[in-house]
């Protein structure tokens, strides 16, 4: 049996760590916890591992903007070996290897270039920014898979219910070249929606005004994800406060959370498909 392992970065404000972890581990994985700067001091390897993570948090304090300075850390900071650390994650992406930030840890993709990389530069094009609302909102969403996505993340599925929990959620692009771009790759790949599935606009469906009613971007190649949903945070259907109500409607509902099906689909894809993986 192939063993997937997941690197999850914590340290500066990141708290989701230990939820993103559980998840690999019920998945099937195998997840290791580590200091950001343990990465860089050489002391854990990049290439030991199939999946990168950034989970959510407040790093930095959100100072300068969620995920700016994680972002920058990543761009300018080198690794041990002098090798700079921005080129050794594009360097694992390039070598089949995948990319998962939720929430802060998207705010930090998208701030630092890597998505959703359309003019292939790796500069940032979009942004993820205060909400319409104006304050911190925590709250839970309905969300739809686009299905032209290239996500392994997110194969087979098509409709999501993840809470959210972010005051910087808000997705602005920079220009219509990148919008149009977007949307005809299929890179909006989580959209907000209504009960019947549609997109959201408004709030509170859209519960931060995000373009595109955006709750996550590919990049070109589908192997870096990032969401501002949590589906670390819905593991079991007990995580859910309307679980009562859903299990006397349906009592054959899965006791599982709607959000193992992310890291289950892609600890299956990387099993089966890194050297030695089961078909």
């Amino acid at each position: 049996m192939t063993t997937v392992r997941a690197l999850i970065l914590t340290g500066f404000g990141i708290n989701c760590e230990e939820e993103m972890a559980a998840a690999y581990r019920l998945a099937g994985g195998v997840a290791t916890v580590t200091h950001f700067n343990e990465l860089l001091d050489g002391h854990v390897r990049l290439d030991d591992f199939d999946v990168l993570n950034l989970p959510g948090g407040f790093s930095f304090g959100d100072d300068l903007g969620s995920g700016k300075v994680l972002a920058n850390r990543v761009r300018f900071r080198r690794l041990a070996s002098g090798e700079p650390l921005f080129d050794a994650v594009r360097g694992f992406v390039a070598r089949g290897n995948f990319v998962l930030g939720i929430c802060n840890g998207f705010q930090a993709l998208v701030k630092m270039g890597l998505l959703p990389d359309v003019g292939g530069a790796s500069t940032q094009e979009v942004t993820l920014t205060r909400n319409d609302s104006g304050r911190f909102e925590d709250r839970w969403c309905e969300c739809s898979v686009n299905p032209r996505s290239r996500s392994p993340f997110l194969t087979g599925l098509t409709r999501l219910r993840l809470p959210v929990r972010h005051g910087e959620g808000k997705l602005v692009l920079r220009d219509e070249a990148v919008r149009r771009a977007i949307v005809e790759r299929g890179l909006d790949c989580l959209s907000y929606c209504d009960r019947e599935g549609r997109p959201a606009a408004a709030f509170p469906d859209n519960p931060n005004g995000s373009e595109l009613a955006c709750a996550g971007l590919t990049d070109r190649t589908g192997r870096v994800l990032g969401m501002m949903p949590h589906p670390e945070a819905f593991l079991s259907l007990y995580n859910d406060p309307t679980w009562p109500q859903r299990k006397r409607a349906l009592p054959a509902t899965s006791e599982e959370g709607a959000g193992m099906s992310i890291f289950k689909n892609i600890v299956a894809h990387v099993a089966a498909t890194k050297p030695g993986g089961d078909p």
